[in-house]
């Protein structure tokens, strides 16, 4: 069982648990991404479990009418055994997701680190391609070669999510400087709202990326949608939704599964400020 604590940032262990939270979350205006929470498996059968759990998800998602999509990490789906376990699994998700008579389930495909970047955007191209766009993929402004990568991207159908980035890369690929990865994410994201005709996907938590992005949407009327994590300025994602004069799509990225702990734990040690709101929870104030 999640103690309370965690389950602020993660939905629940079973995906009844977490599909139940998209519902509430679509009473409020917003829009669900789930994400079964395992990552760099060494051997096949786990990836291929969690490529199973992803088919049954996005049916589920389909019987249940929530709004709601996935998005799913390349290591999780074998990767790291091997690029063709992951494409292999990829596929079978993405297919999954794209059966039926109605538009589908989206598929979002999580960028990891840097040794991840060129088999991810591949596997990406070449899905949009086939689903005419039924999937998204996740780029981060502190690498230095994001905005190459994004003049690629530009033409293809689906969406793509520019976050900031999380993983310590090589100094010589990537920006340090929270300054500068702030400036990296401002280039990125007017170029987005400039170039890309099939929706932005802004994944932050800043005030001041939020407020930028709706300033490009009204000079380029790019349709744009701003993604937020469970757990982390929930209520600036409720006002967003409910704002009459915020155009863009509000989504909240929902993990959940057995594996919460190290998620949990990762979301503790990245913010002072939700430390403190574990410290409190533990004393009960």
């Amino acid at each position: 069982m999640i103690p309370p604590i965690a389950s602020n940032f993660v939905a629940g262990e079973t995906p009844e648990a977490a599909l139940e939270h998209v519902e509430r979350l679509n009473d409020r205006g917003v829009a669900g991404i789930l994400n079964l929470l395992g990552e760099h498996y060494e051997e096949r059968p786990p990836a291929d479990a969690d490529a199973d759990a992803y088919v049954d998800l996005v049916e589920m998602i389909a019987e249940r009418d929530v709004d709601s999509c996935v998005s799913v990490k390349s290591s999780q789906i074998g990767l790291d055994i091997g690029d063709h376990v992951f494409e292999e699994n990829l596929a079978r998700i993405v297919e999954a997701a794209n059966d039926g008579d109605g538009d589908g389930t989206f598929v979002w495909i999580d960028m990891e680190d840097h040794e991840t970047t060129d088999v991810t955007l591949d596997a990406f191209e070449r899905h949009a391609v086939e689903t005419d766009g039924n999937v998204g993929v996740c780029v981060q402004a502190n690498l230095k070669r994001t905005r190459e990568d994004l003049e690629r991207l530009a033409d293809l159908p689906g969406k793509v999510r520019l976050v900031k980035g999380a993983y310590d890369e090589p100094a010589e690929l990537s920006y340090k400087k929270k300054a500068r990865v702030d400036e990296s994410y401002r280039d990125c994201l007017a170029y987005m709202f400039e170039a890309f005709d099939d929706g932005v996907a802004v994944g932050s938590h800043d005030p001041a990326m939020i407020e930028y992005a709706a300033d490009l949407y009204d000079e380029y009327g790019t349709p744009y949608e701003v993604q937020m994590l469970t757990g982390v300025r929930e209520s600036a994602q409720f006002d967003l939704a409910a704002d009459p004069d915020v155009d863009a799509e509000v989504y909240q990225y929902i993990p959940y599964g057995s594996k919460w702990f190290s998620y949990f734990y990762r979301r503790i040690r990245e913010r002072k400020s939700n430390a403190l709101f574990a410290l409190r929870a533990i004393v009960g104030r």
